[in-house]
């Protein structure tokens, strides 16, 4: 399965200068967050796959008008070609927002899946817009990632975690791929493709 992640900042190669055939090959793509609507219902509709997405923390108008023919995988486990995909958007509160979240209200949304997680004998890709504590994250309330995040990828041990929030251009130690224990950690800020 070959998987296309997008975050925070439109791709100019895929959207700009897009050019016939550079969206071909694509069975999935996940899109973590703080992307413009258009963007994605440009990109369902040129590669022609499922677009999984979480809401960022700048994606207050996806709750009145969602992206078109795209997946919302938020509060709940998103199942395609076997692969179980658990999604939970928005960020570290640091302002008032509808996607922004405190360390107790994240967890309590992360509470309320367990039924679910333990139904599906758990996920295989954690989709989320924010990093987790300690993971990719920083120590300000803007790019803090979540202790829950780290407890789930620490509990389930899935394939994958994709997140977004952490531009890479923020720094030039800030890593695209990474490891937290059994775990491939993708920054998915701009683009990142991989092979499930």
């Amino acid at each position: 399965m070959r998987i296309l992640c997008v975050s925070d900042t439109e791709s100019p190669y895929f959207y700009d200068f897009y050019t016939p055939g550079k969206l071909d090959g694509f069975d999935l793509i996940l899109a973590c967050g703080d992307l413009r609507r258009e963007y994605l219902e440009f990109l369902l509709t040129l590669a022609h796959c499922p677009v999984v997405y979480v809401r960022g923390n700048h994606d207050d108008a996806f709750q009145k008008e969602p992206p078109g023919g795209c997946i919302c995988a938020e509060d709940r486990i998103v199942t395609l070609n076997g692969v179980r995909i658990l999604g939970l958007g928005g960020s570290f509160r640091y302002r008032d927002g509808l996607n922004m979240y405190t360390e107790a209200q994240m967890a309590r949304r992360v509470l309320r899946l367990k039924p679910r997680l333990w139904r599906s004998g758990g996920f295989d890709i954690l989709l989320t817009h924010a990093p987790a504590r300690h993971v990719n994250d920083f120590d300000n309330r803007t790019h803090r990632g979540f202790q829950c995040f780290t407890d789930l990828l620490g509990q389930y041990r899935p394939k994958y975690f994709v997140h977004g929030h952490i531009h890479r251009a923020y720094g030039a130690n800030i890593p695209q791929v990474s490891r937290f224990g059994d775990t491939t950690v993708i920054n998915a800020s701009g683009y990142c493709i991989f092979e499930y």
